[in-house]
């Protein structure tokens, strides 16, 4: 138990000022905050018989004293006592400050700046400062502003490899050596997950001890006492333990020696130490498991270098300004590259091999193409023989070692490896020296006799190299050695979903495809490369496990960019019909436009750009001026252009779809020139919410001139200039057009005129969706004259959501009286109300009327409404299909409704009620209306509440083996035994009855006949 004084501030006066009422607050909210039953053991009575002092006194000597401080303050600020609050605040900020131990200090001083200085990597302190201060004061306890109280933090420092997370970690540690954290710091410890690896079991005070065995025997009395502790965990990605060992295997006590897992997951679990401030360093992969270890934490994500950061490292690593920003927008113009030189190994990789390139006379560009050709020039630079030399056999053996290591690293997600490693495949330490002089290995930093590459994306590049090394070299005839998988493993979209990191040797893999690429590692190392593998992958493309039908389309088009090989790309791509590419980014772009023209046998294309690609119209762009969103654009439109060639080669393409998308000017121009000259055969095309707004009269334009084209939908984006050309490609004699979707016009009333007037001349035009579009008064009646026009073909109407009354209902009614080809007619989402209905079914009811399927989803029809709809559905009506979902019909009007279903008049065969606020007293009606009808075919019951009870009462009638019921929609609820074994009951005796459930959000799910209608 907990004395009063090893309480860090005095509790009884604070308690003691609180009057009863107050105190009475404090206890409740006291239970409420106990989320791990920390008052578990102590009776309720005590706590609520206790005054102040009592209460005072429970507290610290039943209760952990770290919870107590927490908790106080907190229900001090929830009772807005903010006065007491303050006072406990400053009460530990006192305590806790009192007499750092300086007996320690300058040997943690000497050892932390031992740690720092080995951090820096090649070229590295040029710019260590660039980023260390703009995510420093983002850390609480490193940042005296944003210190909101004396309590242990959790922060999570993440992102990609080599961004600079170990290196702000450690920047931490320093500023603690020169005092330039609050005090509240009184200790620091470093632990490196890599090196955590190769430790046996050990005690927590050997743990800590590690680096400062003049610390080993005092140590814990020190951290005893010390009232803030910060932890420095680095690379918890790097960990090589199962996740439920951190979990369930914890240890509080400091002289028992158990694993370093063990450990560390008490550590994290703040049952070793809980008052320590932790700071963890991990890539982005381990967050999950993080977020089931940690309480509270704050993820800060580490973003790496910014683009100016990366143009003032090139800055420095040039001597020629001119030269460093040549070479700075040679790796832009890749943005795959230009993304990974957020790391700054990556920035010093590109630097030291395109300033080598100028140095001698050699032109850059094609080496920043991919991120392959310029990785795999700054390896080959690194090693060219001599003129009319060739490459050592101990440089043979050891790239050949180094990319079996790459391969386990990555497959086993590890990036570390020491001697051991190199003696299994036949290689001594010493041998490295080439590597590491060129600063493409390096020694840890952290962990004594290990190694590891200079950056992730180089171990990658080198992982990628051993599936192409010839295998027939290996001695033991093994190709693939313990952890790693073969292609079609590595081809694998599961295996890349476990390990993130084998996505990039994938990418790495086709562009060493290349065999000019291939050719340059021989010479350059004196490996043989085999070609085989590109033959594999194409034999897994056509076999029966084809790797690609499992890879997202922007994955494929990526490898394939990287190999850049014509051939590859059309061999690949001949069995793909359909492709849909989201262009997120401008390396999107570049990417698919590389593949997209080499291919041929597409049929159907979705496509899909977002905001940032082009910003010639976007005037909210960050860039400042017209100028420079143009000159941007300038460089993206050739990207384009070459995409936009897929329409010719594609002789096949029926289907286009573009949706959601953010173009410019210049880009629809550039892709409505190259839809008007293809010669493919385009029948469907669906435009949805593209910018700018004037796109859609010039896709309109472009269409016009393809006359196999039948179906066309185009929304959103309030398009007002798009009427005029589309009336044009209706009344064109060749038009073909069938199907004309248009929702939310914003046109004008002489336009609708237009369009309406186009109805009566168009002789190829059957199905017509007006979806949500507001229909004025003489708008509405000049569609209607349309449709009486004896030339009119519409056969499938739909005015959904267009703002129709009842006033519009008599005008309706007397045109389907007059047309006899509309067959199907929705009016959902309109306030029709029970008089609008009553309106339409006196057209309906003449026999003239062919209409079959009416849709009023939605509409404000009630039990009178039902009336009418049951006196047409007595007679001998044409309508088949009914759908009254989401109205409020209610007991009354399904029993009007039930009278027509006994009726042999009755032609009814899909009667849709969903939501109609139908309850289990109906079914008695339904049911007997069920076991007569011999039409209805599907029923929708969704969205009402039948209970057992209900559905009971239908099971007669279903049961029947005359029921003619193919289809019936109920909501189910799946916890109900009862339910479920009367369901089964029902299938069992009919079979050819399908029960669908249902279990949509009634705000979200449109009814079944939607889909009927189109």
């Amino acid at each position: 138990m907990v004395t009063s004084a090893q309480l860090d501030f005095n509790m009884q006066p604070l308690l003691e000022q609180l009057n009863q009422d107050e105190l009475n607050t404090f206890k409740s909210l006291l239970r409420t905050l106990s989320l791990k039953d920390e008052l578990q053991h102590i009776p309720q009575a005590a706590i609520e018989e206790a005054d102040g002092k009592q209460l005072a006194e429970i507290l610290t000597n039943c209760c952990d004293s770290y919870w107590v401080e927490m908790v106080t303050i907190q229900i001090f600020d929830k009772m807005n006592r903010t006065d007491l609050s303050k006072r406990v605040k400053d009460e530990l900020r006192v305590h806790i400050t009192k007499g750092k131990p300086e007996k320690y200090r300058s040997i943690f001083k000497k050892t932390i700046l031992q740690t720092w200085k080995k951090n820096f990597g090649p070229g590295a302190s040029d710019s260590i400062h660039i980023f260390t201060q703009r995510y420093e004061r983002l850390i609480p306890f490193n940042n005296p502003e944003l210190l909101a109280g004396p309590f242990p933090y959790t922060v999570v420092l993440h992102g990609p490899a080599g961004v600079g997370k170990t290196t702000l970690a450690k920047k931490v540690m320093q500023d603690w050596t020169r005092d330039n954290l609050p005090e509240t710091l009184n200790s620091t410890f470093y632990l490196s997950c890599k090196e955590l690896n190769h430790k046996g079991p050990c005690t927590f005070a050997e743990l800590m001890s590690k680096n400062w065995p003049d610390l080993q025997k005092p140590g814990p009395e020190i951290l005893a006492q010390a009232q803030k502790v910060l932890f420095i965990i680095d690379g918890f990605d790097e960990l090589r333990v199962p996740s439920e060992s951190l979990i369930h295997d914890i240890c509080g006590d400091w002289k028992k020696q158990e694993p370093v897992p063990v450990l560390l997951g008490s550590l994290l679990k703040r049952k070793m130490l809980p008052k320590a401030t932790l700071l963890i360093t991990t890539q982005s992969r381990a967050l999950r498991e993080l977020r089931l270890l940690l309480e509270q934490p704050l993820f800060i994500e580490i973003e790496g270098f910014l683009e100016q950061d990366r143009r003032e490292y090139f800055l420095k690593h040039f001597e020629e300004e001119d030269q460093a920003l040549r070479a700075f927008h040679l790796m832009k113009s890749n943005p795959a590259l230009f993304n990974m030189g957020s790391a700054p190994a990556v920035c010093w990789v590109v630097c030291t091999c395109l300033k080598l390139q100028m140095e001698n006379g050699e032109d850059p560009a094609p080496t920043c193409q991919t991120t392959t050709s310029l990785f795999l020039r700054f390896l080959c630079s690194q090693f060219t023989p001599a003129p009319g030399g060739c490459p050592s056999q101990y440089l043979v053996a050891l790239v050949k070692a180094l990319c079996v290591l790459a391969a386990e690293g990555v497959w086993t997600q590890t990036s570390v490896f020491d001697g051991e490693d190199l003696r299994r495949l036949g290689v001594d330490e010493s041998d490295l020296s080439p590597f590491l002089d060129k600063n493409i290995l390096q020694k840890g930093r952290d962990c004594g006799g290990c190694y590891s590459f200079i950056h992730l994306s180089v171990q990658q590049f080198l992982a990628a190299m051993f599936y192409i090394l010839d295998s027939e070299e290996e001695e033991d005839g093994e190709s693939h050695r313990g952890d790693i998988g073969d292609i079609q493993k590595l081809l694998s979209k599961e295996e890349r979903l476990k390990n993130p990191n084998l996505t990039h040797v994938v990418y790495f893999l086709f562009g060493l495809l290349k065999e000019k690429r291939a050719r340059e590692l021989e010479t350059t190392f004196g490996c043989r490369v085999s070609m085989e593998v590109k033959q594999e992958i194409l034999k897994l493309q056509f076999g029966g496990n084809n790797p690609f039908s499992m890879m997202d389309m922007k994955e494929v088009v990526y490898c394939l960019y990287e190999s850049q090989e014509q051939q590859l790309v059309k061999d690949i791509m001949v069995p793909i019909k359909e492709i849909s590419l989201h262009l997120k980014n401008k390396m999107d772009l570049v990417y698919s436009s590389f593949c997209l023209k080499h291919c041929q046998n597409l049929q159907k294309i979705s496509l899909q750009v977002e905001k940032g690609i082009f910003l010639e119209n976007d005037t909210a762009s960050e860039s400042d001026t017209w100028v420079e969103r143009s000159q941007n654009d300038q460089y993206m439109l050739p990207f384009w252009m070459d995409l936009c060639s897929m329409f010719g080669p594609n002789k096949n393409l029926i289907f286009l779809d573009i949706s959601q998308s953010f173009l410019s000017t210049s880009s629809v121009r550039i892709l409505c020139e190259k839809i008007a000259s293809a010669t493919c055969n385009l029948q469907k095309v669906v435009l949805k919410n593209i910018s700018p707004a004037d796109a859609y009269r010039n896709f309109c334009i472009a269409f016009g001139c393809h006359a196999t084209l039948t179906h066309l939908t185009l929304q959103g984006n309030d398009q007002n200039d798009m009427l005029p050309p589309l009336c044009e490609i209706l009344r064109h004699p060749k038009c073909n057009l069938q199907y004309l979707r248009l929702v939310s016009c914003s046109a004008t009333a002489q336009q609708w005129a237009d369009l309406t007037s186009s109805l009566e001349v168009n002789q190829s035009l059957t199905c017509l969706n007006l979806t949500a579009n507001e229909f004025l008064d003489e708008s509405a009646k000049l569609l209607y004259m349309a449709l009486k026009h004896p030339k009119c073909f519409l056969q499938k109407l739909s005015l959904e959501d267009c703002h129709l009354t009842e006033a519009y209902c008599k005008e309706l009614s007397s045109a389907l009286i007059v047309n006899q080809g509309l067959t199907h007619l929705c009016l959902a989402k309109n306030a029709l109300g029970n008089h609008g209905v009553k309106l339409l079914c006196e057209g309906l009811s003449y026999p003239e009327c062919q209409l079959q399927t009416l849709v009023l989803y939605y509409c404000n029809i009630t039990s009178d409404g039902c009336i009418n709809l049951s006196m047409l559905l007595q007679q001998r009506s044409s309508l088949t299909h009914l759908d009254l979902g989401l109205n409020h019909i209610g007991i009354t009007g399904l029993k009007f409704l039930c009278e027509a279903l006994k009726k042999p008049l009755c032609n009814l065969r899909c009667l849709w009620l969903w939501g109609c606020a139908i309850t289990p007293f109906s079914c008695v009606d339904l049911s007997s209306a069920l076991s007569s009808n011999q039409n209805l075919i599907t029923l929708d019951l969704g969205q009402n509440s039948l209970g057992y009870s209900g559905i009971k009462m239908l099971c007669d009638a279903l049961k029947l083996q005359n029921c003619p019921l193919q289809t019936l929609r109920l909501k189910i609820d799946k916890s109900d035994v009862q339910i479920q074994k009367l369901l089964k009951e029902i299938k069992e005796s009919n079979p050819h009855l399908t029960i669908e459930r249902d279990n949509q959000n009634p705000k979200n799910k449109r009814p079944s006949s939607h889909d009927f209608i189109f």
